[in-house]
């Protein structure tokens, strides 16, 4: 290598991303704050495993066909957002949990067509899942 091409990027022993449908559920007991900021790539937190999870996470997916369990997707602000169903072209329930309330949640309905049906936290309807985020957020 030249000076003038300038060092090379470390290479990463860390595995590619799995799709989320085929990411094995991982059911070891997870507390609250342990839940990360940012999504999970090489396994999916079923809400099963959350030791603190409120009974509406529990029964999300129970008007799905197979009742699905609900996963862990990520924190959105302080929100804990949850997926049951499939991630795209499919009828996915999705619940937004406050982290600071764990009694309080705000469910979002997405459609197979990728339209969707929820209220925000704003108290705004929203047809659109990215406008439903960015209403949790505080962008409404």
């Amino acid at each position: 290598m030249s000076d003038a091409e300038g060092p090379k990027a470390p290479e990463s022993d860390a595995a590619p991303a799995l799709p989320a449908d085929q990411r094995p559920l991982d059911h070891s007991p997870i507390h609250t704050d342990d839940l990360p900021p940012t999504p999970i790539r090489d396994r999916n937190v079923p809400a099963t495993a959350w030791v603190e999870a409120p009974e509406a996470l529990l029964h999300l997916g129970d008007d799905l066909p197979d009742q699905p369990v609900a996963t862990y997707k990520r924190r959105i602000g302080p929100w804990l957002l949850w997926r049951s169903g499939p991630a795209s072209k499919g009828d996915a329930r999705y619940l937004a949990v406050d982290a600071t309330d764990l009694e309080r949640s705000i469910p979002f309905r997405l459609f197979p067509g990728g339209n969707g049906d929820g209220s925000g936290p704003s108290g705004d309807h929203h047809t659109r899942f990215r406008s439903w985020k960015e209403d949790l957020l505080g962008r409404s």
